[in-house]
């Protein structure tokens, strides 16, 4: 392959960073960030002037919609960037933290101990804060990262690494525990993905043609989450105000990202009353509905709306537009039953004042976050008090829902002793 020798050198030097990384105190850590933090301000229009490179680029390809939106920089998403780092500094320091502490009755002391997972390579696309995002999360918990960002935000991302290693010099830290794979080419995955030796961990970030890439030919462990298909689901005791703004929201803020809500489950008996005034409120951002027979029975009447006859599958669909599929459900548990089986095990909510149901939604869902009477946006690491993110995990083994900084890190057993031998 001819990004092999490439590539395990950044593997290699990511390796020896990281274990000087696992031992660097808090102190010049957040030195590091503070320092970013500054240089994201003091380099803003180098930062954006490769952004509208990238931007321009971009369009000449087609690039349009929610995909654009997400690669657009801003003086003011610049500004939310720098103080997104600031707050990572001001978390506290996972590495080190005991997590449990056992003594023995022979006199062993054992501690478990958190400590950082080592090497992390985060493979996305388009959104360049994710280079930040992800390199701050990294360097706070004590872990050496490869960042490989899309072709469509290659400049931007260019730009940004550079800061990070520059403020990495500037504070005494190893420049090579963050670093950008130089090169656009989807060529240099594959190597990457089998860097077994060097690499413990992949975390894909973007859509689901490239997580499942990343999943079938990975040799290192992954971290991932296929796609965000999350639901609102509307019981019987639903307050229609309340079931308005929680629905809008989840659907219109922000239809691009994969918190963003793309079925509508309603209960049977709410429907007539609550459905109509449901669609009109999304027929005014242009939300395309797609409707089961029932939801279409009680909607065909109404003017303005754009409605579509739902196929099986648009249930599953992660639209990442102004598409909502819609369905009414007899009762409860058969929401709760379409929910586990339509969803992605992503964000799920139910907007009701029945304590009763709510607590029955959230317990039977199968979901890394479920809301009660709140929007599915909210599932974010900001957002969650976690500083950035480095992602959203919908397996079950070692993290789930919003990876902050401890879900960056592993632990391992710190055994005292005073001469004892096995007999």
């Amino acid at each position: 392959m001819p990004y092999t020798a490439l590539i395990e050198t950044l593997g290699r030097q990511a390796r020896e960073a990281s274990l000087a990384l696992a031992t660097a105190g808090t102190a010049r850590k957040n030195a590091a960030l503070e320092r970013l933090a500054e240089l994201l301000g003091e380099r803003a229009s180098a930062v954006l002037a490769a952004n509208a490179r990238d931007v321009t680029a971009a369009k000449a390809t087609g690039l349009t919609g929610p995909l654009l939106e997400r690669l657009v920089l801003t003086p003011s998403r610049l500004t939310a960037l720098a103080e997104s780092v600031r707050q990572v500094a001001a978390l506290p320091d996972p590495v080190g933290e005991e997590l449990e502490r056992i003594r023995r009755p022979n006199g062993l002391d054992i501690r478990k101990i958190r400590v950082p997972l080592g090497v992390i390579a985060i493979i996305y696309e388009s959104r360049p804060n994710v280079t930040i995002d992800c390199a701050v999360l990294c360097l706070k918990s004590g872990n050496a990262c490869i960042l490989r960002g899309g072709k469509e935000a290659f400049e931007t991302n260019t730009a940004l690494a550079a800061l990070l290693t520059e403020a990495l010099g500037e504070t005494g830290l190893p420049v090579h525990a963050v670093q950008l794979v130089p090169t656009p080419d989807r060529a240099a995955l594959l190597p990457l993905l089998k860097l077994d030796q060097y690499i413990h961990c992949v975390i894909p970030r973007g859509g689901e043609a490239l997580i499942r890439f990343v999943a079938d030919n990975a040799t290192v462990p992954v971290i991932k989450h296929f796609k965000g298909v999350c639901t609102i689901y509307v019981d019987k005791d639903a307050d229609p105000a309340l079931a308005e703004k929680i629905l809008v929201n989840a659907k219109v803020q922000r239809p691009g990202v994969c918190n963003s809500a793309e079925n509508l489950f309603i209960h049977a008996a709410a429907a007539p009353a609550l459905l109509p005034g449901l669609a009109r409120a999304l027929a005014a951002h242009k939300v395309e509905l797609r409707v089961d027979a029932g939801a279409r029975a009680l909607l065909e009447k109404e003017p303005g709306l754009k409605l579509v006859t739902a196929a099986e599958s648009d249930f599953s669909e992660e639209y990442l537009d102004l598409i909502l599929a819609v369905k009414i459900v007899p009762d409860l548990e058969a929401a709760i039953a379409a929910v586990n089986h339509y969803g992605s095990g992503h964000s799920d909510a139910i907007v009701t004042h029945d304590e009763t149901a709510a607590q029955r939604f959230l317990a039977g869902v199968d979901s890394a976050t479920v809301y009660w009477n709140a929007s599915t946006r909210f599932t974010d690491g900001f957002e969650f008090g976690l500083g950035a993110e480095i992602g959203i995990s919908t397996d079950r083994l070692h993290a789930r829902g919003p990876m902050g900084l401890r879900e960056l890190c592993s632990y391992k057993y710190i055994i005292l002793g005073n001469g004892q031998i096995k007999e």
